[in-house]
């Protein structure tokens, strides 16, 4: 109760959701918290697996996978359980770059040799450290820190891509996985966010650097109309504005189209509004009934009682964003190149997967309640049953998903 006593009695409830929310992130930094949360989650991930292995003895037989679907700081924790991420490493390796860098200025005579002093008896140091790794590894075998092999690793709400960012991890020129989390340890990242969540960022940027201009995958409404798979979705411009830096100015006029003139795939941008007031007033006067909880309908998804699953839902979902403009976009069809961005380098599979915003919501009311709306999202749901049976249907009829 110690955070709760110096917490201001002004606007209370603000800091109650900010402590609940965004203090275990400060505790997470914390040298006396780490270790705990770290082992505690570990434990819980081996002893559940354990559970489920028991009781399900023919599950390791067959070859069944596992994933785990962690949320906010959860996929920080669960990244470093994988990974082995050390604070101290880091640490280490920053020491060790300001020894150069001292090694490299200019010293005095006496100085210098003080530095090569604790230069030698830090190389002696790693080591007597290292022969007693080696002589501990030859009789005590370490068991691995998980009892299993992550096959999807879905992050929801999350600010691992910041977390990475501070420990340095830079673009690359590949657009592997490996370079931030290995597939030897995770078959398939994937990151989940709405886009006014305040707490979640996206990782494709911190692979290949010009993704940033990139939209991310837009993830379908639980009851669209035979979607197009995912793997089939183009790239494509997140703002037409930016062209792509191996483009010149003049060329890019000509010969590559913009997002928004395109007939496949309208999106909007993030500052633009997703709505008017001639359709708040229309749906609204359909909810009246509902009341006000009514017209708030779930900023994840469409309420079932406003699309209909008739031909005409089907229709617009397909064609009909020509008509609605930047309000909803569907994913670009597999034979058009209509607004897609063909970069010279591009990601092995995409990560970045973001939610739709209802039709009507407030933007400021949808960042207080989104960070925490995933767990009961339909469109989540169909997410992840999608990309969890995805082998079991490659593997047998490859039948579609429209009957989950």
């Amino acid at each position: 109760d110690t955070v709760d006593s110096i917490t201001p009695d002004k606007v209370r409830g603000l800091r109650d959701m900010l402590n609940s929310s965004a203090m275990d992130i400060m505790y997470y930094t914390s040298p006396l918290y780490r270790d705990e949360l770290v082992m505690g989650l570990q434990q819980e991930l081996n002893r559940l697996y354990t559970l489920f292995c028991s009781r399900n003895p023919e599950f390791e037989e067959k070859g069944g996978k596992v994933s785990i679907v962690s949320h906010s700081l959860g996929c920080v924790i669960t990244y470093d359980i994988m990974t082995g991420w050390n604070p101290v490493r880091l640490y280490e390796q920053l020491l060790q770059k300001e020894d150069e860098e001292l090694e490299d200025s200019w010293t005095s005579y006496e100085e210098q040799r003080l530095l090569e002093e604790l230069y030698l008896t830090k190389k002696r140091l790693r080591e007597i450290e290292e022969s007693l790794q080696e002589l501990r590894a030859s009789t005590i075998s370490k068991p691995p820190v998980l009892k299993f092999k992550v096959e999807n690793f879905f992050c929801m709400g999350s600010p691992l891509a910041v977390f990475l960012a501070l420990r340095g991890i830079r673009p690359g020129n590949s657009g592997s996985q490996d370079h931030i989390l290995p597939r030897t340890i995770c078959n398939r990242l994937l990151n989940i966010f709405h886009p006014t969540d305040p707490v979640a960022y996206r990782l494709e940027p911190l692979i290949l650097k010009h993704y940033s201009n990139i939209s991310p995958v837009q993830i379908h409404w639980y009851n669209t109309t035979n979607p197009l798979p995912y793997e089939h979705m183009k790239p494509s411009f997140l703002n037409p504005t930016k062209e792509p830096t191996s483009v010149t100015e003049s060329e890019s006029a000509s010969t590559v189209p913009s997002p928004t003139t395109s007939p496949v795939m309208v999106r909007r941008h993030y500052g633009e509004s997703i709505t008017n007031i001639g359709k708040a007033s229309i749906l609204g006067a359909a909810s009246i009934g509902k009341g006000l909880g009514g017209m708030l309908f779930s900023r994840f998804g469409r309420s079932s009682t406003n699309t209909p699953q008739t031909p005409e839902a089907g229709k617009e979902g397909a064609e009909g964003d020509d008509k609605k403009g930047p309000t909803v976009g569907t994913p670009p069809l597999p034979h058009s190149s209509s607004g897609c961005l063909e970069p010279t380098v591009e990601l092995e599979h995409r990560i970045d997967f973001e939610l739709r915003e209802g039709l009507v919501e407030s933007r400021y009311w949808s960042t207080v309640t989104s960070h925490t709306a995933y767990w009961s999202s339909l469109d989540v749901a169909l997410f992840l049953l999608t990309f969890m049976c995805k082998h079991d249907q490659e593997g047998g009829e490859k039948s579609n998903l429209d009957s989950i």
